[in-house]
């Protein structure tokens, strides 16, 4: 089976600072994957180059065979890949609609994208409740929300997810992750970067973890949620 997505050898370099370091992992469809690992390990900077907002020196992303590495990052949405970027990032301004329908700039048909508004609220009814707020009014929690209903309004095949629980109260976390599953079982795949590793190695099929821009572990997420290297050092067991 030829995998969604590959990844090799990728190097990036933030100045002189060689941020990943050789990193492979592939994604296949339909499955979340999650890369795991301690701050500055790499995990953002690996979901960055993926949509194409940081090149790398040396290495290639393939996505169903296409060379990501030389494509621009509209070109990344429009091929089918959305990130939902750590911190959220809405545009506090604008209303939760007009925050929606910036996901959906590469999309044309206004019936399409009216069905995918509808898909997002039933994903997130608060969502629609505040329809006409501006973003920066809601809850942290709603601001998440909104993050990834804009996300999911370029109807990606593969959504990336940074830091989706940060910041979150336990009961959020749980609403959020229930809603990852959701996507996930409605036919997108996702890439999630997440530093609850033990939530995020509940939900996944398969999992990578990066320490200092190298791929040290990977394996079945049960398995590695078993390791003894990883309950001492990402689950605080």
């Amino acid at each position: 089976m030829t995998a969604m997505l590959e990844v090799k050898n990728l190097h990036v370099f933030y100045g002189a600072i060689h941020a990943l370091q050789g990193v492979d992992f592939e994604l296949n469809e339909g499955e979340i994957v999650t890369l795991i690992g301690a701050n500055g390990a790499g995990k953002s900077t690996t979901l960055k180059t993926i949509s194409g907002l940081l090149r790398p020196r040396q290495g290639s992303i393939a996505f169903r065979g296409v060379d990501l590495t030389r494509v621009s990052a509209t070109r990344i949405v429009s091929l089918g890949i959305s990130q939902v970027p750590e911190g959220r990032k809405i545009f506090a301004p604008l209303t939760v609609r007009e925050n929606l329908e910036l996901g959906a700039y590469t999309r044309k048909d206004a019936r399409e994208i009216q069905e995918s508004m509808e898909r997002v609220f039933a994903s997130f009814p608060r969502l629609k409740e505040r329809i006409n707020q501006p973003g920066g009014t809601l809850s942290g929690g709603e601001q998440q929300m909104l993050a990834m209903g804009r996300g999911l309004m370029s109807k990606p095949q593969l959504l990336l997810l940074d830091e989706p629980s940060m910041g979150l109260s336990p009961l959020l976390v749980e609403e959020i992750f229930r809603i990852i599953v959701d996507i996930n079982a409605h036919g997108t795949s996702i890439l999630l970067v997440e530093q609850n590793a033990a939530m995020a190695l509940s939900i996944a099929n398969r999992a990578y973890v990066l320490e200092t821009g190298t791929v040290a572990l990977h394996g079945p997420a049960a398995e590695l949620l078993e390791k003894p290297q990883v309950k001492t050092a990402y689950l605080g067991r």
